[in-house]
């Protein structure tokens, strides 16, 4: 899957409001930091352009991407480039990282409002197609957030509504407020839990996925891998990455490579692959720094596999043996599956 033939990035429907997005995303936020080191707005310019060029409209971003709104900024840069009315822009609120760097969750309407006019301001638009509710905040009732949240969209500075990690039952009670348009998830290979209740829960609603970190923070690219971490990356902390978990996954990567090369194409876009089968209502968000890494994403659409193929990718990664938990826990906190557990310190 090296050719460079420029491959239709299809058209897709996120939800029953009118969301209409490229099938694959950008995820926007690896360019100010995290993985690597943050890239110069003009870098970051560059590749959000050339994603744009080869028919990705869809960019995911959030207020806490970045040192003061740095994310927020750049791609506010990059749409002043850009036929406005043709991107699809999503970014988040809910978050703050104090001294500690320890996640504190938000969601009082006074917040939602705050958050949403200095995110209209850094990114310099009249409207954020897709706003998103970062992490739920389990001490505020979720119909008072959604509330301030409805009138927002009444007023016209958001389009479409979205939550983030959230649990079935605060969907469930956002949804009768206000159409929820999607809920963003991990979703990949070795992150697969949504598969049992929230999947099930969006199309029985109508509400379409997001799967952010498709590719296992990098995992499936080889981070760590085939390739040295960064000195400044935080994926090192991560506790599949760390340690004895880490030579365990190790071994779950090498088998994948190999079925891989099965399929005449890299680990990244086999897992890529995987989840574009899902259904035209799972929409992968990865992100890259890199050009190259773009167009090798994109190529993962020509991979076209059969559902026992589907069945034999998913299988080589047993979800039971990925060895570590999922979240990055000294940075944030999940609703889902873990509502109200106090975080390890």
């Amino acid at each position: 899957m090296e050719h460079n033939t420029q491959i239709q990035i299809p058209r897709v429907k996120l939800g029953t409001q009118g969301l209409e997005v490229s099938k694959l995303g950008f995820g926007c936020g690896g360019l100010s930091g995290y993985y690597n080191a943050p890239l110069s707005h003009e870098a970051g310019c560059a590749i959000l352009k050339e994603a744009f060029s080869k028919g990705i409209t869809f960019f995911d971003t959030a207020n806490v991407y970045g040192h003061e709104g740095y994310n927020e900024i750049m791609v506010g840069k990059v749409l002043k480039q850009l036929p406005r009315e043709q991107v699809q822009l999503a970014t988040k609120f809910g978050c703050t990282f104090p001294e500690n760097f320890q996640c504190q969750v938000k969601g009082t309407p006074q917040y939602v409002r705050q958050c949403c006019e200095e995110s209209l301001k850094r990114l310099d638009v009249d409207y954020i197609d897709l706003y998103y509710q970062h992490r739920t905040d389990t001490s505020v009732p979720i119909e008072e957030t959604m509330g301030e949240l409805k009138k927002l969209v009444e007023e016209g500075k958001i389009r479409y509504i979205g939550l983030s990690e959230a649990s079935v039952d605060t969907i469930k009670r956002a949804h009768t407020v206000h159409p929820i348009t999607c809920v963003q998830m991990e979703y990949s290979l070795w992150t697969r839990e949504i598969e049992e209740d929230v999947i099930p829960l969006c199309r029985e609603l109508g509400i379409g996925i997001v799967a952010y970190s498709p590719l296992g923070q990098g995992f499936f690219g080889g981070k760590a891998i085939t390739e040295s971490l960064p000195a400044e990356s935080l994926v090192g902390y991560h506790p599949r990455f760390s340690g004895e978990n880490f030579e365990k996954n190790k071994v779950l990567y090498t088998g994948f490579a190999n079925l891989a090369a099965k399929h005449g194409c890299t680990p990244p876009q086999l897992a890529l692959a995987w989840l574009l089968h899902q259904g035209d209502d799972v929409v992968p968000i990865p992100g890259t720094t890199k050009i190259k890494n773009l167009n090798a994403n994109i190529q993962s659409l020509a991979v076209k596999l059969t559902p026992e193929e589907v069945k034999e990718v998913a299988d080589v990664i047993p979800v039971s043996e990925v060895c570590g938990e999922r979240e990055h826990e000294t940075m944030f906190k999940y609703e889902y599956r873990v509502a109200n557990t106090p975080l390890k310190q």
